[in-house]
């Protein structure tokens, strides 16, 4: 059974995540510092280029890993006007569909007995004139 693409995606972020932290430990040696100093310089405005030789190794080995996942699970990945989107498939066969069709807005048809009540305030007309109730007096 093929896997949600949240599903997917899901597993590469988490796969990604823990890769660029192994890659932190790695690049500091095991020296605590060095480690803290490595984390502490990652910032918002951080660039590729000033992330630490073993954090950009593992970013680039996790996106190729992220498209050769993508690709394996039959999800297509590639500049938009080259990938040709499908329509999904319809679950409901279109003879068991119910309601009115896609482009009538109109709701649907109102029956005998359930048009606009007549006045009087009683369904079926037969109060008298002025909403009825208790006479004032």
């Amino acid at each position: 059974m093929p896997r949600a693409a949240n599903d997917v995606m899901q597993s590469i972020l988490f796969s990604a995540v823990l890769d660029a932290v192994a890659a932190l430990k790695a690049g500091s040696g095991g020296l605590p510092n060095q480690l803290l100093r490595d984390v502490q310089a990652i910032h918002p405005n951080v660039t590729f280029a000033d992330l630490p030789k073993p954090l950009q190794d593992a970013i680039v080995e996790s996106t190729r890993a992220a498209f050769s996942q993508l690709l394996k699970e039959g999800y297509a990945v590639g500049p938009r006007d080259q990938v040709q989107p499908t329509r999904p498939l319809d679950r409901v066969p279109e003879r068991e569909r119910r309601g009115p069709p896609p482009g009538d807005r109109r709701g649907p048809p109102r029956g005998p007995g359930r048009g606009p009540r007549p006045t009087g305030g009683k369904p079926g007309g037969g109060g008298k004139p002025g909403g009825g109730g208790k006479p004032r007096g």
